[in-house]
């Protein structure tokens, strides 16, 4: 039930339909490697996709083309790498995990199940984001809040002190 080296979605947009791009690259895959069932591997589109050595995938991962893992790296169930993402050695992915392409996770990263990884991370460490869905609009406004909850928080103990006083 695994797929290796089927072709990656290889498509770009011509004229107003998809153009297939020839898939011209290979699978590496390092020794001591496990692949889950139904877990597929994408060939290169131009390099070749490489797992490295002691890589564990559990069942229905999607490795696109050109992805790299790094050595002992361990991905759970339903996780999705996209194309010409880099992953670093003794690294994790909860379940249902998704890593945008053309990111870089350095060495001794782990990613809660369910997170977005969305811009490479360059330190090692756990790494979550779990945010409800909501309509796009919305959804937009509260996550441009959220990343400045920690600011608010600062500026008001610095308003409720100068009241206080």
């Amino acid at each position: 039930g695994v797929v290796i080296g089927a072709d990656g979605f290889g498509f770009a947009p011509h004229q107003g339909r998809w153009e297939k791009i020839e898939q011209l690259g290979a699978v590496r895959i390092g020794d001591d490697v496990e692949l889950g069932a139904n877990t597929c591997v994408d060939r290169g589109a131009l390099d070749d996709t490489v797992i490295d050595n002691g890589v564990k995938l559990d069942n229905l991962v999607q490795i696109a083309h050109n992805v790299h893992i790094g050595e002992h790296t361990a991905m759970a169930g339903c996780v999705g790498v996209a194309g010409s993402a880099r992953i670093g050695k003794h690294c994790t992915v909860g379940g249902a995990g998704m890593i945008l392409g053309h990111l870089t996770l350095a060495d001794h990263v782990h990613v809660s199940s369910g997170t977005l990884i969305s811009r490479s991370i360059h330190q090692p460490g756990q790494y979550s984001g779990v945010f409800p869905f909501d309509e796009n609009a919305s959804w937009e406004k509260n996550a441009a809040t959220l990343r400045q909850l920690h600011a608010l928080r600062d500026r008001i103990r610095t308003l409720e002190k100068q009241v206080k006083s």
